[in-house]
């Protein structure tokens, strides 16, 4: 299937603290992912970065929290962004930034499938749950919260309401390894599927994740995907500022990508938490292009040889 792939600069910093994270959406750019999509087949239309609109004042109770006004900010502007993107039959593409991203861009593709009628589903690729809330959070770090925005939990105060939150059995949280006693506490009150690294050493990768696609297909859903660098191993990802060891191999991730492809389920797409200052020579921004490919319908056999003499 050939989509209109509309990409949306996220140059986002505000969710966290190490600085980097903003040159994502130009080092995504370098690494060819509008040639590469070009190649598949697709038509791509690049709509350059977001800007941050004026702030407004907004306040939280927890005296950790940073950069609230600019992540509300982000949050208003991606949401616009993503839901201009679909009324306009466009595939979303978010080149991030940091998770905070999230935030918006989930909330844009919610308000787009309220209106069409039709339930979304959200498949979370990542080391961590992100369930905290801004009164929750003790880092301060808004990165750690759309996953809990999204699923409609208190604590957003000043953030535009998310519309329709996703019930429980609409989130799959895959591949995680890192999570907060209150997190942990919150998403088994919350009953939400988390599919994480010991599940898919059990079970493998593909059970795990087929059994999620079957219910989204059966309710005629939407699927939007976030993938974080760090939902992969980082040693073949390394620009990330939250490493987490035992993350997903090269191969594990390609067949991830594939299996959605074949689904032909995933309406948007999220590109988060890659901090170029922190990469290899563009090893990690070309890997994410190399898995984008994966997801947009490029076999492993057209693979080409790569080499970096």
């Amino acid at each position: 299937m050939k989509r209109i792939c509309h990409l949306i600069g996220a140059p986002v910093d505000s969710g966290q603290r190490r600085p980097g994270c903003l040159m994502g959406p130009a080092a995504y750019r370098v690494a060819g992912l509008a040639r590469m999509l070009g190649d598949l087949g697709h038509e791509v239309e690049d709509r350059g970065d977001v800007a941050l609109p004026v702030l407004r004042e907004v306040s939280c109770e927890n005296p950790a929290v940073h950069s609230l006004a600019e992540t509300v900010g982000w949050t208003e502007a991606l949401s616009a962004a993503g839901r201009a993107a679909l009324a306009e039959g466009g595939f979303p593409i978010f080149l991030g930034g940091d998770h905070s991203l999230s935030l918006g861009s989930v909330a844009g593709v919610a308000a787009h499938a309220q209106g069409a009628g039709r339930p979304l589903f959200l498949l979370w690729l990542d080391a961590h749950t992100d369930f905290h809330t801004p009164l929750t959070t003790q880092s301060g770090n808004l990165h750690g919260t759309p996953v809990a925005y999204i699923a409609g939990r208190d604590g957003f105060a000043g953030f535009p309401d998310f519309p329709a939150p996703l019930p429980p059995g609409n989130i799959c949280l895959y591949g995680i390894r890192s999570v907060d006693p209150e997190e942990h506490a919150a998403l088994q009150a919350g009953q939400i599927d988390i599919r994480d690294m010991r599940v898919l050493d059990e079970y493998g990768i593909v059970a795990p994740l087929r059994a999620f696609l079957e219910e989204v297909h059966a309710a005629e859903g939407m699927l939007h995907v976030s993938l974080d660098v760090d939902f992969l191993d980082p040693s073949i990802a390394p620009a990330v500022g939250t490493t987490v060891p035992g993350g997903t191999t090269f191969r594990e991730a390609h067949l991830v990508m594939e299996l959605l492809h074949e689904s032909g389920l995933v309406t948007s797409l999220d590109l988060v938490e890659l901090n170029p200052f922190l990469d290899e020579r563009g090893r990690t921004a070309r890997l994410m292009v190399d898995l984008v490919a994966s997801l947009m319908g490029r076999k492993v056999f057209d693979r080409p040889t790569r080499s970096y003499g």
